[in-house]
């Protein structure tokens, strides 16, 4: 249920921006910048005289709506069960202890140790006559 209204809210949400980025867009900045690529004064033949009002209404409008539905994406998005349920598994695994098999042999060492008797050949022994 909630995975439903995440996508539909999630859906309508990138609608919001686009409408929102085209207003932002279509707005007589002072210095004609952006808004002189839309005609100059294709946004007042449109919308009439008070063009500046209505877009920017809009745009006020449409922003609290992409301010509000963000907030509740990210609300249904923390309340959601699909993934933490096998996260919290795997944390209330014990730790698996590393067995005396799996390491490696210990590498002789090219050192003598003081406490071992040193061999020395042995002399031949005479036979008895």
């Amino acid at each position: 249920m909630i995975n439903l209204a995440i996508y539909i809210l999630l859906g309508v949400n990138i609608l919001v921006c686009i409408l929102l980025t085209l207003l932002v867009l279509m707005q007589k900045p002072r210095s004609e910048g952006l808004g002189a690529a839309f005609g100059g004064s294709f946004t007042d033949s449109i919308f009439g005289a008070q063009t500046s009002d209505v877009l920017t209404k809009g745009t006020i409008w449409l922003g609290v709506i992409f301010m509000s539905l963000t907030l509740l994406l990210g609300l249904l998005y923390s309340h959601r069960q699909v993934g933490s349920n096998k996260l919290q598994e795997e944390l209330k695994k014990p730790v698996s202890t590393v067995s005396t098999n799996s390491l490696p042999p210990p590498v002789p060492s090219s050192t003598t140790s003081t406490n071992t008797p040193a061999t020395t050949p042995a002399a031949p022994v005479p036979a008895n006559p």
